[in-house]
Parts: structure tokens; C-alpha cells; sequence
């Protein structure tokens, strides 16, 4: 047998070493713990909601023609601060965090992620962000999207140790995405676009009021002063989501009133106002688990479906306009 025959020990031939290969699968593992931690920090289904939103207003806004490197650059931009929004939100409440079940597990409370490296990859995203949207959008793009940032990261989080109002006040940078898309398009702001702005403000009370209700004990052992803020008086978290179940209904009939949407929107969003508001009803009369829970699914459901309906319906109506023009 050759004495170069890869079946002896001292062969000359190059033999893989199984240390090395323990420590390729540590890399590559700890690359993929870094990325999971990464992406957990950025809150990506909230970053992607925002970007529909924000697609949604740019649609319905009036414009001379459909832009695709505008709308690209203002996803970028967006994504980036909404990014960048997440990592400071974290970073600021990683004491918080600490102490509450669903959250003590995330990068910074869990020791996974350092402070400093979410405090500036979260100041240099956000800044990024604001830049391309000045320079390759709009200002008044760039504004509304730097005052979404600000009151989300510099108002709402800390009053949410100060005050049950910051559900108000963190409700109003929530709002604001399809206001940044109209924006995008070069619209000026107007009742159509402050309808938009209504809508989310509004569907967002009944929304969190469940799901303040469902973790009201981790939110007071944190120090959070959220509503219910503890052992509410009961129906009290109910009657509140309902009320505003209530208003939502009339307010999400701007869009026909300011001229975006016609009678297949008018009659879709009061049907699906009406579940909405059934769902707000029954967690009120029954405030238990179960009733928060379908109102935070009846919730998530309404969103899309009544913007679905308001861009549909817009578009057959663009459609039946340009129809009777040529």
C-alpha cells in the first residue's frame, strides 16, 4: 500500500479537523443568535405595519404620477427610524423589561446585547433615515417622520412611568405613517389625509385597552403606569374601549365625506366598524381573558381589512374617472 494512501494516519494528504469544524458551528451559531437578536429589536411586524400604512396614504394621496424610486426611498427611510424607534424603546425600558415575564427576555434585559450598541445603532439608523428622506423625498416628509420618532421615543416611553395618559400620546405617533406616505406623494395635508391620521388614532384605544387589560399585573410590578393601571374597577377598561369602538364608526366615514372613498368603502367600513365594536361590547360586559383576547384579534383583523376596502374602493373609483375622461 502507497505510503501516501489516505487510509494511514501520517497520509500527506490535508485531513479536516473536527475542532475546526466545532468552531465554524459556534460562529456561524452565534452569527445566527446576533441576527435573531437583531431582529427581535426591530420589532419587525410593527416596521412592516407602519410601511403598509404608509403605502396606504401615498396611494390615496393626489398626485401627478406614481413614483416608484420616491415610494422605495420613503420605505427606506421610514423603515430605518421605525428601526430606530424599536432599539431606543428598548433602551430605555430594559429595566422595565427586566421585570416582566413576556419581556425579561429580550436583547438588552437578557444581557445578550449591550446598551451602547443599541443606543447607537438606534441614533445612527435613525439619523440615516431622516437624511434620506430629506434628500431624496421630501422636508416635510422628513419632519413628520422625525416628529413620529421624537414623540414615540422622547415623549411616550418615559411618560409610561409617569402617567396612563401616554396610551393618548403614544397613540399619535401611531397615527401618523399614512400621514408620512401622503406626504411622500407631495400632497398637502388636508381632511382626507387628517382622516387617515383619525382612523388609526382611533382604532388603536380599544386595541391596547385589551391588551393593557390582559397584562395589567406585569405592567404594575414593572411600574408601568398603563391602564388599568393594576385591579381596574370592573367594565371600567371595557366602557373606555367601547366609547371609542363608538366613535371610530362615524370618524372612519371621513374618507367618503373628503372624497377618497365611495359607497363599497362607506358600507364595508361600517360593517366591519359594527364587529369591532360587538368585540369592544363583549370584552366590557365580560372583562376576562378570553374577551381581551378577541378583541385583540377582532383588532389586528379590522386594520387591514378597512384600509383594503378604502384603497380598493378609491382605486375603482380613479378607474371609473378615467373611464368616462377618454
Amino acid at each position: 500500500m502507497s505510503q501516501n494512501s489516505p487510509l494511514l494516519p501520517n497520509s500527506s494528504i490535508p485531513q479536516h479537523s473536527s475542532q475546526g469544524i466545532v468552531l465554524d458551528e459556534t460562529r456561524i451559531d452565534a452569527l445566527g443568535s446576533r441576527l435573531t437578536d437583531w431582529l427581535s429589536i426591530s420589532k419587525p411586524r410593527i416596521a412592516v405595519m407602519v410601511l403598509i400604512t404608509v403605502t396606504v396614504g401615498y396611494t390615496l394621496a393626489p398626485r401627478e404620477n406614481w413614483d416608484w424610486a420616491v415610494l422605495l426611498w420613503t420605505w427606506a427611510g421610514v423603515a430605518l427610524v421605525s428601526t430606530a424607534s424599536s432599539a431606543l424603546n428598548q433602551w430605555l425600558e430594559q429595566e422595565t423589561d427586566s421585570r416582566m415575564r413576556r419581556t425579561r427576555n429580550r436583547p438588552l434585559p437578557a444581557g445578550r446585547m449591550s446598551p451602547w450598541e443599541a443606543l447607537g445603532v438606534g441614533l445612527l439608523m435613525g439619523s440615516a433615515g431622516c437624511t434620506i428622506l430629506v434628500a431624496m423625498v421630501n422636508i416635510q416628509t422628513a419632519i413628520l417622520t422625525a416628529a413620529t420618532w421624537a414623540l414615540y421615543v422622547g415623549v411616550y416611553t418615559p411618560l409610561k412611568r409617569v402617567s396612563p395618559i401616554c396610551t393618548a400620546v403614544g397613540a399619535i405617533p401611531g397615527a401618523l405613517p399614512p400621514v408620512i406616505g401622503w406626504a411622500a406623494a407631495g400632497a398637502n395635508l388636508d381632511l382626507a389625509s387628517f382622516s387617515l391620521f383619525a382612523i388609526l388614532f382611533l382604532w388603536q384605544f380599544p386595541h391596547f385597552m385589551a391588551i393593557a387589560w390582559k397584562y395589567r399585573d406585569e405592567y404594575l410590578l414593572a411600574g408601568l403606569k398603563m391602564l388599568p393601571m393594576g385591579l381596574p374597577k370592573p367594565h371600567v377598561t371595557g366602557l373606555i374601549a367601547t366609547a371609542y369602538a363608538t366613535i371610530l364608526i362615524p370618524i372612519s366615514l371621513l374618507p367618503v365625506v373628503a372624497g377618497v372613498g365611495g359607497m363599497t368603502y362607506f358600507v364595508l367600513a361600517i360593517v366591519l366598524g359594527m364587529g369591532y365594536l360587538v368585540a369592544s361590547i363583549a370584552f366590557a360586559w365580560h372583562e376576562r381573558p378570553a374577551t381581551a383576547r378577541r378583541l385583540i384579534l377582532v383588532s389586528i383583523v379590522y386594520l387591514p381589512l378597512v384600509l383594503l376596502a378604502l384603497v380598493g374602493d378609491h382605486l375603482g373609483l380613479l378607474s371609473m374617472s378615467f373611464s368616462a375622461m377618454n
